[in-house]
Formats: C-alpha cells, sequence, structure tokens
C-alpha cells in the first residue's frame, strides 16, 4: 500500500514538474529570451526527475540477490564458552562443537594412530591455560569447517591471541592451511623467533 502511495505521488509530481518547465520554456521561446540560467535550471529539473524515477524503479523492482535463498555463511566474529581442551591446537566450545586453531600445529597427544609427540603434554596445559572456561572470540578465515567437521577458527581471550601466543612461546608451530593464511606472517615471524631463543619446544625436543 505505502508503495502504491509513492508511485502514485511520483507519477503526479513528474506530470507536474515537466507541465511547468513546459510553460517556462514556451514563454522564453515566444520571448526569444532563454538564458543560461533557465537552461541550468531545466538540466537539473531533469535530474531531479530522473533520479526519482530511479529510486521509485529500484522501491517496485528491486535489484534481486542471487544469493538470498543461500545458507548465510557464518559469521566472522563471535564469542563462545571454552568447556574443554582437548590438546595444544584443539578445543570444545559451549555449542559442543569442536575449534581447530588455524594457522599452527601444535604436538599430537590424542591421536591414537601415533605417540605422544615432544612437548605435547605442555602444549596441551599451556592452551588449557590460555583458553578453558574462558569466553573466546573466534574469528573465521575462509574455509568453515575441516574434513573432521571441526571449526576452522582464530582464537582470542581479550587481547591474547592464542594461535599466536602458542607459536610464539614454542608450544605450536606455523602451519599453513590453503586459502586461511590471514595470520600466516606473524606465525612465521614468531616461529622464528622462538626457534632463535630455543623456546618451548625447540629447546627440548631439538
Amino acid at each position: 500500500m505505502r508503495i502504491f502511495v509513492l508511485k502514485k505521488f511520483l507519477i503526479i509530481f513528474e506530470i507536474i514538474l515537466m507541465l511547468f518547465i513546459g510553460i517556462i520554456i514556451g514563454d522564453r521561446l515566444n520571448k526569444n529570451n532563454i538564458t543560461s540560467i533557465d537552461n541550468f535550471a531545466l538540466n537539473i529539473a531533469k535530474e531531479i526527475i530522473f533520479k526519482n524515477l530511479n529510486s521509485f524503479n529500484l522501491l517496485i523492482h528491486p535489484v534481486k540477490n542471487e544469493n538470498f535463498n543461500k545458507a548465510k555463511t557464518p559469521e566472522v566474529f563471535y564469542n563462545r564458552k571454552v568447556i574443554r581442551v582437548i590438546d595444544g591446537d584443539t578445543i570444545e566450545i559451549e555449542n559442543k562443537e569442536k575449534v581447530r586453531y588455524i594457522g599452527i600445529d601444535a604436538p599430537e597427544t590424542v591421536d591414537q594412530r601415533k605417540p605422544i609427540q615432544c612437548f605435547g603434554k605442555e602444549a596441551f596445559n599451556k592452551n588449557k591455560e590460555l583458553v578453558e572456561g574462558k569466553i573466546t572470540r573466534l574469528e573465521k578465515d575462509i574455509t568453515d569447517k575441516d574434513k573432521y567437521n571441526r571449526l576452522l577458527r582464530y582464537v582470542w581471550v581479550k587481547d591474547v591471541f592464542v594461535n599466536l601466543e602458542l607459536v610464539k612461546q614454542g608450544f605450536a608451530y606455523s602451519y599453513s592451511y590453503p586459502s586461511d593464511i590471514k595470520y600466516q606472517d606473524l606465525f612465521i615471524k614468531a616461529q622464528q623467533e622462538a626457534m632463535k631463543a630455543k623456546r618451548g619446544l625447540w629447546g627440548s625436543c631439538y
């Protein structure tokens, strides 16, 4: 109903304005007295009509969004409480979903196919210290989930970037996932500094 009223108003407005312009032009032509100001006013009037008609067309026939009916992509940032730490680079959040940290790889502790790796327990304990029971801010990059159906996220606790902190202190390696490389330069630099200072696993395992 509101759109119909707007349509009616714009049509009436256009007709009145065009009649008004026609009267002015006819009068000026009869008097042979068209000035640059008249031409300027005429151009402005035409522009107003054009813009109004375009606005009306968009209201009546909005541009169709091809993705309108598709599932919404996950939010880039959202907060979740960590209810359990699984290992040095994986956690479980309050909705029972598992989150795998993007851009890093901690020594293995829970894969039954592999023995516990050097500094694995230390990495697990450090991750637990940083996030367990805390509200984390999860940040999505490009990929939503990995092949194990775990969310792929950057994890923040207040102003602490957990993924980066684990690499910086030598509890995890920099590990690049294709496409999800937003902070990879930071991880590589942090790993180089940890190696040079022999922090964490770099001093104990190598």
